[in-house]
């Protein structure tokens, strides 16, 4: 995660105004990977401070005890208006171990419209010395008045050879590869998918429905993972491998086992068919029905396809 984190343009702007010594009042870190909000904040924050992670200071303040860059909320619940109150009557205090402050508020999206009015002064005017870093994993929630005292850094999706290096900085996994492809971007997705066993047998059950080229080989995938918990994540790795197929199809080279079996036009459809499958998914639809109804639709456009080509 530090690797990654450094080598954003939102770090690099951060340390500029850090190193100029004209650091914002306040900074709003969108980050969409949850998982890591909290660990990205704390990056940040060393730099604020100029602590490296292996300095008795540095590892007091990723362990949460440097007591001029507390954390909120604390534990999983979401900042309150009590909270609220606390925070901003602490800001008014002076720095106990430094000459500044730094406040790290994760989640800020979850607060209420109600407490993140409470902060709107202190965010336009903090005591002297003290500053805010609030994370959100998404903006839409969060208030125009809020965006507008704050300087938004963000934190884009990273590559899949980001992710994958990522991950294989923490350990060699065959599942890595298919992980950092499937995950979107955001790390931690791509972690859990890597922990997970669930991620093995979606990923094993998106080739064999992508590999089914007979109605009987539709049916019998359709009903062994018509039942799955994880079915937008089969959607989306269903996804992965058939654009995967249309790249090697379009592209030349070796063919995978998905590109063998499909025309380009049969991949070109079920990319396109994809979207729908997901919006169904969404309003609660017969998952096994649309299983075998999607890959049913592929099989005759690819038959189709083979018959004016014969």
């Amino acid at each position: 995660m530090e690797q990654l984190v450094k080598s954003s343009a939102a770090y690099a702007l951060f340390c500029n105004d850090v190193k100029r010594g004209k650091p914002s009042h306040a900074y709003l870190l969108h980050f969409p990977d949850g998982a890591n909000l909290s660990s990205a904040l704390k990056i940040f924050a060393l730099k604020f401070f100029g602590f490296s992670a292996d300095s008795p200071e540095g590892r007091r303040l990723l362990n949460g005890t440097y007591t001029d860059c507390p954390s909120y909320p604390e534990g999983e619940g979401k900042l309150t208006v009590d909270t609220a109150v606390q925070i901003i009557a602490d800001s008014a205090l002076k720095p106990v171990e430094g000459d500044k402050k730094l406040y790290l508020i994760r989640n800020f999206e979850q607060a209420s419209a109600q407490v993140q009015n409470k902060f709107l002064k202190t965010l336009e005017e903090p005591p002297a010395g003290v500053h805010f870093l609030l994370g959100a994993t998404t903006l839409s929630p969060l208030l125009d008045t809020v965006k507008s005292r704050v300087k938004t850094l963000t934190l884009p999706p990273f590559s899949p050879g980001q992710i994958y290096a990522a991950l294989e900085r923490k350990g060699h996994n065959p599942l890595n590869a298919r992980a950092a492809e499937s995950c979107g971007g955001i790390l931690g997705t791509a972690e859990s998918m890597v922990q997970g066993g669930w991620f093995k047998e979606i990923s094993e059950g998106a080739l064999e429905l992508c590999c089914a080229d007979t109605r009987e080989k539709a049916g019998k995938a359709a009903v062994e993972y018509g039942d799955t918990k994880y079915k937008n994540e089969l959607l989306t790795e269903m996804q992965r491998l058939y654009k995967q197929a249309l790249d090697q199809r379009i592209c030349g080279g070796e063919y995978g086992k998905v590109a063998k079996i499909w025309q380009t036009p049969a991949l070109i459809y079920a990319l396109e068919s994809m979207p729908q499958a997901a919006a169904d998914v969404k309003f609660n639809a017969y998952f096994q029905g649309l299983l075998y109804d999607l890959t049913l639709r592929i099989i005759e456009v690819n038959e189709k396809w083979l018959k004016l080509r014969a």
